[in-house]
């Protein structure tokens, strides 16, 4: 009764709730959130986003349980207000030798005309009116200078002295509201309002709050020149380059061109309307339907992915939605990981076969893993040593599904052809590529698929090289099984070299033009850790996928519904073992101390805790045969998941949280993951259309859309060295 229950619960979820139907409302969201953002800034003056009238929201925790001021992401360094390191921090520098131009100029009164004058209305008129007739000039320094007019800060009524008790918070509102017409640093009001209370006459704020304002307000005029790279908050929209301004030409080009073929379509279609037949009343259906055409597709495919990556660029670049900073905290990242994980369980359904690793086992395992690796980002949980060590064994154990999956295929099919290269090649690197075009930013920056690139790569070469070995043929003689072992063991030895070659490994990726994809900053540093930190993953799910394979060929396996794995002591005893050999690792990493330590024995000993994981799921038969159909959606789209997150939904390159929603931050989080979730799988649907029409079949189709995107790769190189020399 309650299985019933169970199904027909889903049933009616997925009848009134479907993808498609999510997409849309994703859709209506991010109009909706678009408009809100631009009538708020426009209501507020901010005709420069956030940043220009430098209120910043007040986010986190620190010291002892106050709320800190701070821009939505940490300023790079902290500028003392009294003695400036950089020259050009001074707000009252000269640029022209003939005409002293200062580049920040901080202006404000109120205050002490309200106590001057008693409070008066008259005063306030009279302040209107300077503050209109002084509008003009302070416009004009503008154009050469950062003009801010400081907000009045609010007092401590009941400790102001009986000769400051006319100066109330009513009347420092009346004040403030007639400067709402110039640009305004109201970022000090907000640290008053936090801070007034540890006045010691209920006028004058404590020092830390005038080193904070000034803080922020040199970080808004340094960050410009300095462009940290973690200072996003307090700079300018970055100005488009050239490849991003042709992108957006070609991006408008096919919604245009996508427009004109569907209203040419729906015209058509109309005219071959199925009319009515007058003596049944019913209407006459085609019985041909017309098939979407390659050009359709095409057109249709780059118009989604155009406003897509719109979203991208509102998201991170334009600076239409804030950011704010990521607080670790043990409960902001273990209880969405319990609620996924019921949401995992309910989610269940019998797999359609029941071998080691199947494809709905692993999608299943790819989408918890990744799941879980979303949530360590987002709550920056990071700075807990034990979450980032278990993290690393996932990033590892997603490796080492590439490495098991790429060597199965080869093994068993032996299609070494280009068609099959192009497509694994296509569908890893098209999101990357034109994200980097997009968000200017180099392909080492999404590490992840340089990774699993070069990798496959690697498998491809080592395995389709002379001399071919595929299970067809080892079958026959075991001598090519000791060959393949020959291959593997030159491969690792390769690794090896490499791993502890490091000026080798540098020479060879920092040449051109190997060094455009690979180098961050400048050099090859950060490559060369990401590989070294995983070096021999792919190298354990080569070997993994071989011994199982060779084994399940001599029907050592028992793979049927519901049989363990082994004999039952065989079984019970690798249980064993395994949740030994599980537990140990977890506590292993529970106990590091030192992250670099840890991190140079993580590439030798991650293995145990993967196999301990296959050996648990797999080797008892009702394990096999069920799996969480909630984790394996989310596995199919969990490279898709793994790249979008950088810009739509942590934000500022992963280095905060995309704000949507502010002031409410668990509905920020939901929306946020919605739209992002709903994204992501809509890119892997473009993928998957674009994967079947750019890479062809046919050999000579392919070779000619080969030598195209040759061609492309080729301009976008030129362009980008071109880009590179006018920066510098």
């Amino acid at each position: 009764m309650a299985a019933l229950a169970y199904n027909l619960g889903k049933r009616e979820i997925n009848h009134y709730f479907s993808v498609r139907s999510a997409k849309v409302l994703a859709l209506v969201a991010v109009l909706l959130l678009a408009a809100c953002h631009l009538a708020s800034r426009r209501y507020r003056g901010e005709a420069d986003g956030p940043c220009a009238r430098t209120d910043r929201r007040m986010v986190g925790e620190a010291g002892h349980g106050r709320r800190r001021p701070a821009p939505p992401l940490p300023p790079p360094a902290r500028h003392t207000p009294h003695a400036p390191r950089d020259a050009a921090c001074v707000g009252k520098k000269v640029k022209d030798d003939s005409v002293a131009k200062p580049h920040v100029i901080v202006a404000g009164a109120a205050t002490w005309s309200i106590k001057i004058h008693n409070g008066s209305n008259e005063a306030l008129s009279q302040y209107k009116m300077n503050i209109t007739s002084i509008a003009p000039l302070l416009e004009k320094l503008a154009k050469t200078s950062d003009v801010y007019w400081v907000l009045q800060d609010p007092v401590y009524e009941d400790l102001l002295s009986d000769n400051r008790k006319m100066i109330t918070n009513e009347k420092i509102d009346a004040y403030n509201e007639a400067a709402s017409n110039v640009k305004m640093f109201s970022v000090s009001k907000l640290i008053a309002q936090e801070t007034i209370m540890e006045s010691l006459d209920g006028l004058h704020l404590p020092e830390s709050s005038r080193e904070t304002s000034a803080m922020i307000l040199m970080n808004v005029y340094c960050n410009k020149i300095l462009k940290p790279v973690d200072g996003s908050c307090c700079q300018p929209r970055p100005p488009l380059t050239l490849i991003q301004k042709l992108a957006a030409c070609f991006f408008t080009l096919s919604i245009i061109g996508y427009l004109i073929f569907y209203i040419i379509h729906r015209n058509a279609h109309r005219k071959n309307k199925p009319c009515t037949d007058l003596e049944s009343g019913e209407e006459k259906k085609n019985i041909i339907n017309t098939p979407v055409s390659p050009l359709e597709i095409l057109l249709q495919s780059f118009c989604k992915l155009g406003l897509i990556m719109a979203y991208f660029y509102m998201c991170d670049r334009a600076n239409l939605f804030m950011k704010e900073n990521k607080f670790y905290t043990h409960s902001s990242f273990f209880i969405p990981i319990i609620y996924i994980l019921v949401l995992g369980v309910f989610y269940n359904e019998s797999t359609k076969e029941t071998k080691v690793l199947n494809r709905e086992q692993t999608d299943e395992w790819k989408g918890w893993m990744q799941l879980v690796i979303l949530i360590y980002h987002i709550s920056g949980a990071s700075t807990f040593l034990p979450v980032y060590m278990h993290i690393r064994v996932l990033v590892a154990a997603y490796l080492f599904q590439t490495g098991y999956g790429h060597f199965s295929y080869f093994w068993i099919k032996g299609d070494f052809g280009i068609h099959r290269v192009c497509q694994v090649l296509f569908r890893l690197n098209f999101l990357v590529v034109v994200l980097c075009i997009v968000m200017d930013r180099p392909y080492q920056f999404y590490y992840f698929v340089p990774l699993v690139t070069v990798w496959f790569i690697v498998i491809y070469v080592t395995l389709a090289l002379w001399p071919q070995i595929i299970q067809k043929k080892a079958n026959g003689n075991c001598f090519w099984h000791f060959g393949l072992l020959l291959k593997l063991a030159f491969l690792l030895l390769c690794i090896c070299f490499l791993a502890y070659s490091q000026g080798a490994f540098e020479k060879i990726f920092s040449l051109w033009p190997l060094s455009k994809c690979f180098e961050l900053k400048g050099n090859v540093y950060e490559w060369w850790f990401r590989w070294r930190l995983d070096r021999y993953v792919f190298f354990h799910g080569m070997l993994f996928a071989f011994i199982y394979l060779a084994l399940q060929k001599r029907q050592v396996l028992s793979e049927g519904k519901g049989e363990p794995l082994f004999s039952n002591k065989i079984s019970n005893f690798l249980l064993f073992i395994s949740v030994v050999s599980f537990l140990t690792y977890s506590i292993w990493a529970s106990s590091c101390k030192n992250k670099a330590e840890c991190n140079e024995l993580h590439p030798s000993v991650s293995v145990v805790q993967i196999l301990a994981f296959i050996l648990i799921r797999n080797i008892p038969g009702y394990a096999r045969s069920v799996y969480s159909s909630f984790f394996a959606w989310f596995g199919k789209i969990s490279l898709e998941l793994f790249i979008c997150q950088y810009h739509i939904w942590l934000a500022a390159d992963t280095r905060g949280i995309l704000v949507l929603i502010p002031g409410n931050p668990v509905l920020n989080i939901i929306v946020s993951t919605f739209i992002f979730v709903c994204v992501a799988h809509e890119i892997s649907q473009i993928t998957n259309d674009l994967a079947t029409i750019i890479i062809p079949k046919d050999n000579s189709s392919l070779l000619k859309r080969l030598a195209c995107i040759a061609a492309f790769f080729c301009g976008l190189l030129i362009l980008s060295s071109i880009q590179d020399k006018s920066r510098h």
